[in-house]
Formats: structure tokens, sequence, C-alpha cells
């Protein structure tokens, strides 16, 4: 498998960005996982609606997009999005993310959040986004959600109501944090929820 393309890989995921082709596939993965992602998020599920999606993560600066793919297959498994960069004295960014059906309770978004939060972590002279805070924000009754990001190191730091207009409604979220510099990596024996899926 050529990995050029690939801005970070582990042992079974890669990290990419969008294309404008990935759009059928990716659509079809979005669709067949509705039953998954909602009510927390809703990616694009037809192409029409995948092309304005993936141009918002390739060509804003505030945003870094990264569809997870198997690296045996090449198959798209999820993706990972670095939203709302703010640089300058705060070096923060808020992630989203999901994954799709066929990839759920095999550990691959667990890699993936990890693999996600070195590279935006990472100095910008290194390759990475040069970000010093990562925040997740989460609909308290998305327990695998919370369950994916405690299992990666990330600390509750609060509670915000109303916080994110989500599904019609503003909607109460924790947030969840990590920083450049502590330890985050999981404790041998912690297990991967079943089916990840945050905001997008």
């Amino acid at each position: 498998m050529e990995y050029s393309h690939y801005v970070a890989t582990g042992p079974a995921v890669g990290l990419r960005p969008f294309r404008q082709s990935d759009g059928p596939e990716f659509a079809a993965r979005a669709h067949e996982s509705r039953h998954l992602h909602h009510p927390w998020l809703f990616p694009p599920v037809t192409v029409a609606e995948y092309e304005p999606y993936a141009a918002r993560l390739t060509g804003d600066e505030g945003r870094a997009g990264f569809l997870v793919c198997e690296l045996a297959t090449g198959a798209i498994a999820g993706f990972v999005n670095v939203n709302n960069i703010v640089l300058g004295a705060f070096r923060c960014g808020a992630l989203g993310y999901g994954a799709f059906a066929h990839a759920t309770g095999r550990g691959l978004m667990g890699e993936a959040l990890d693999l996600a939060v070195d590279h935006a972590l990472a100095p910008a002279d290194r390759g990475g986004l040069g970000l010093h805070r990562l925040e997740a924000n989460i609909q308290p009754a998305n327990t695998a959600s919370i369950a994916l990001v405690r299992s990666r190191g990330f600390r509750l730091e609060g509670f915000s109501p109303d916080f994110l207009h989500v599904d019609g409604a503003w909607r109460d979220h924790e947030r969840w944090a990590v920083t450049a510099g502590e330890p985050r990596r999981p404790k041998t024996g912690t297990a991967a929820p079943e089916s990840p899926r945050m905001g997008s």
C-alpha cells in the first residue's frame, strides 16, 4: 500500500486529507451509518452534500479534515476533523469525529484519534498543526464518544449548558480537552467503545 499521501499512520489506519473524488464512498458509508450517528452528528450522505463539506475542510485555514483509512485496503473507516482553529496565544482547535458502521468495535477510531491528536499538537516545523490544546465537546448522553476520549487521555473540564445547536435545538455538552506535553496514552486494558461518534 502506498503511504505517501497519509499525514500519519499507525498499525491499522492512516489519516489523509479529504478529496473530492472520495465523495461516492464517503456518502455511501455515511448513509449506511445513519443509525449509528443519529442524533449526534450528520455527515453528508450524498455526493452533492459531500462536495461543499470537503471543500470547507480543505480550503479553510480554520479547519483541518482527515479521512481515517484502513491501511490494508484503503477503505474509509471514518473521519477526524479539527475545527475552529485559533492560533496566536490560544493555539486551540475543536475535534469532531465519527466512525462508519463497518469499522466500529475494531479499535480503529482509538488509533485514529491518537494519530490526529499527535498531528495536531506537533510543531508546525515538523509537519503538525502547531496547536497547544484540543477540545472535544460532547453531549452527556453520547456515552460512546465520552468513553473514546477518556480512553485517549482527555480530561473532563466542565459542563456547558445550551452549548451547540444540534439536530434542531441547543444542546448541553461536556467539555473534554488535552494539551501538548501532558501524558495521555490509554492505560493497559482500556477497551475501545463500540460506536464512537461526535460532531463533524
